[in-house]
């Protein structure tokens, strides 16, 4: 069964919200969130990417990152910028993109359902952006930003959320610069917060969709602060850490599709021929290929598309892991015809989220910065947690959520 806490928010004045919101830490580089941040000293990215602050260059993981993100926390608190709700809440975060909504709850997962397993993950994290997460929940005392996570769909929960919106107007309602709404509701009656804890008690697990690094940063940090309290209770805010959750038949993934450098001394010819051992090939000349289905691919190759689908036997339908397209094209083309061996340390591969559509791989292909594309269809929410709760993990880059959370709009302290 699922904890989620109620908590004491730390959120910007309603006029404020705008110009704090900003995309996820992780979605683009330092240069750019300096850029997109410009003259706006209200900007989010001044806490979560506090390097923007330094010289082009200055490390982002030095002390003085971490401590610098603290302080512009701390001044937006202390100008009025943000401030805490006097009790504690749930919050309704709904997002709207191209018709499509999804609607999560905003609250405080628990430490220990991350250590027991409650909380389900399907990817590995790697320990460098795990320290850096660390590092500002270390300096800060606060989750920034919340994870972003999934569970099967209730009838109840969705009645109780949407009985909240239709009753209430939303405390924030803005449009991104990006297209994306944004609303966002304040739960504060007591019997309606007992209703959601108490409904999520029968939510046997959670799943991290987006945020394995947010994720282990604040769990791993809970327990450092549990380990080193002689009079640890279980109840003190260090517990529990930042997440939004959403049903799953709300969430839709898209592709994560693959451009890789060189075909590993072959030419197109022989490329070509090697995949069809493995792969019906239809030439589609100019025509680009997004595939739909599960077991088909498409290839941008020298100004042209080739439609692929995989021969019989070249998956196993038993293993939720090998049915992957993904694990189809490393095992069957990545591996063995181009010789990556890893994807997530090969300096020749290269990863670009559908969001981007086939036009950013056919770019990235005719400046020449890569020889090959490959699309692919989008793993479901089934195959997510089919693979979670076989303690499984995906290979690198598999999922890309739409739309992200913004990042700004609640604060959990740990204090």
């Amino acid at each position: 069964m699922a904890v989620l806490n109620s908590f004491r928010g730390i959120r910007p004045l309603k006029d404020n919200v705008r110009l704090v919101a900003s995309r996820p830490y992780d979605v683009l580089s330092s240069s750019e969130a300096k850029e997109e941040a410009g003259e706006n000293h209200l900007s989010f990215y001044h806490v979560i990417k506090p390097e923007i602050d330094f010289p082009s260059g200055f490390n982002p993981y030095s002390p003085e990152v971490y401590k610098k993100g603290k302080e512009n926390m701390d001044r937006m608190i202390s100008e009025g910028i943000f401030f805490q709700d006097p009790e504690e809440c749930f919050y309704i975060y709904r997002q709207e993109m191209d018709g499509r909504r999804q609607t999560g709850i905003v609250g405080c997962a628990s430490v220990d359902d991350y250590l027991n397993n409650v909380i389900r993950k399907h990817e590995l994290t790697r320990p460098d952006k795990e320290e850096d997460r660390k590092n500002h929940i270390r300096v800060s005392g606060m989750n920034y930003e919340p994870v972003f996570f999934s569970y099967r769909a209730s009838g109840e929960i969705d009645g109780l959320v949407n009985k909240i919106i239709l009753s209430e107007n939303p405390e924030y309602d803005f449009t991104a610069d990006d297209t994306i709404a944004h609303r966002f509701w304040i739960v504060r009656d007591k019997t309606t917060i007992q209703k959601i804890q108490k409904l999520f008690l029968h939510i046997p697990y959670t799943y991290v969709a987006d945020g394995h690094h947010r994720t282990a940063a604040a769990a791993l940090v809970g327990k450092e602060r549990r380990d080193a309290n002689p009079h640890h209770t279980g109840n003190e805010e260090y517990n529990f850490f930042l997440a939004v959750l959403f049903p799953d038949d709300q969430l839709k993934i898209f592709d994560y599709n693959r451009v890789v450098k060189d075909l590993n001394g072959m030419t197109a010819e022989e490329f070509l021929k090697r995949v069809s051992e493995s792969f019906i090939i239809t030439a589609m000349g100019g025509k680009s290929v997004h595939p739909a289905d599960h077991h088909t691919f498409g290839i941008y190759l020298e100004g042209k598309w080739f439609s692929l689908i995989a021969k019989p036997g070249t998956w196993n339908d038993a293993d939720p892991v090998e049915v992957l397209d993904v694990t189809i094209l490393d095992k069957k083309i990545l591996n063995p015809l181009l010789g990556i061996k890893d994807q997530r340390t090969d300096k020749r591969i290269d990863f670009v989220g559908g969001i981007r559509g086939t036009a950013e791989l056919e770019k990235r292909v005719n400046n020449r910065e890569m020889r090959i594309a490959f699309s692919l269809a989008p793993v479901t929410m089934n195959q997510l947690i089919a693979i979670a709760d076989t303690g499984n993990i995906m290979p690198p880059k598999t999922t890309w959520f739409e739309p992200k959370l913004r990042s700004g709009l609640v604060i959990h302290s740990l204090e």
